[in-house]
């Protein structure tokens, strides 16, 4: 699904058109931000602001997605304080990595890039092979922990909260979710787009005229590493892309632990 495809879902309650101009999909026309949108926008700043004050020390783990970007801008404008970081598994999307640096020269800042262990890769690649993470799930989530989980666990290591991009929306298994919880390390985990729309992160990013990755406009809404993740079809879920071999149900890397089915 392109950018295109979400701003044609885009209700006119969320977004009022602006008389055509070219604009950064070059489509000729821009969203601007209106008074329920604002109010998400004020109430996540106070979140962050307030988590901010409660939480010594914070880092903000950048995905490099369309979350992200409204978070960097965020972060960047409103809550500077806050760290950002983000993890290059090695496997990223040339397309990514542009985004970083445009994300660096627009704030004048320096986002923190922590890489896998290269022992561990070396020792997962001998073992499984190269793309050893298509063989199965346990194979998958193998790869996942020593290029992503891993290298994540040390950049947070020392913080009292981290900051997500998640929302209710993107999957069943993310649909409970908390604005402030624990992780399974006791660390807090900071949601402040939990009940943000799809088509209300992409009116703040286009209103504003932000960097994103250009794959989302080639029908990647969602972007992991470039061997995970393909184009989704019109109608299909916005995660299909990701893992796409696998269930539905078991396409996280590990981050952010699923839902399990209740018992009894």
């Amino acid at each position: 699904m392109t950018c295109g495809g979400t701003l044609a879902r885009m209700s006119q309650s969320a977004v009022q058109v602006l008389a055509p101009s070219p604009g950064p999909l070059g489509r000729g026309a821009l969203p601007v931000i209106e008074a329920a949108l604002a109010r998400k926008i004020e109430d996540s700043t106070s979140l962050l602001r307030e988590a901010a004050s409660q939480f010594a020390r914070m880092v903000y783990a950048n995905s490099l997605g369309a979350e992200a970007i409204v978070l960097t801008d965020l972060i960047c404008t409103q809550v500077p304080q806050i760290d950002i970081i983000t993890i290059d598994t090695g496997r990223l999307p040339e397309e990514t990595l542009s985004l970083l640096d445009r994300l660096e020269r627009r704030y004048h800042r320096r986002i923190q890039v922590y890489y896998p262990d290269a022992a561990a890769v070396e020792r997962y690649v001998r073992e499984q092979g190269i793309n050893g993470f298509y063989n199965g799930l346990p194979e998958r989530l193998a790869c996942c922990q020593v290029r992503k989980v891993e290298p994540f666990r040390r950049a947070i290591a020392g913080y009292d909260a981290w900051i997500t991009g998640l929302r209710r929306e993107q999957s069943e298994t993310r649909a409970d979710g908390a604005a402030i919880t624990r992780d399974a390390h006791g660390i807090a985990k900071v949601s402040p787009l939990l009940d943000w729309t799809e088509a209300e992160v992409w009116t703040y990013i286009l209103s504003k005229k932000l960097p994103y990755n250009v794959l989302h406009d080639r029908g990647y809404p969602s972007i992991g590493c470039a061997p995970c993740t393909r184009a989704i079809e019109p109608g299909q879920d916005n995660r299909a892309g990701r893992w796409w071999w696998e269930q539905a149900d078991s396409r996280e890397c590990g981050l952010h632990p699923r839902r399990r089915p209740a018992t009894g």
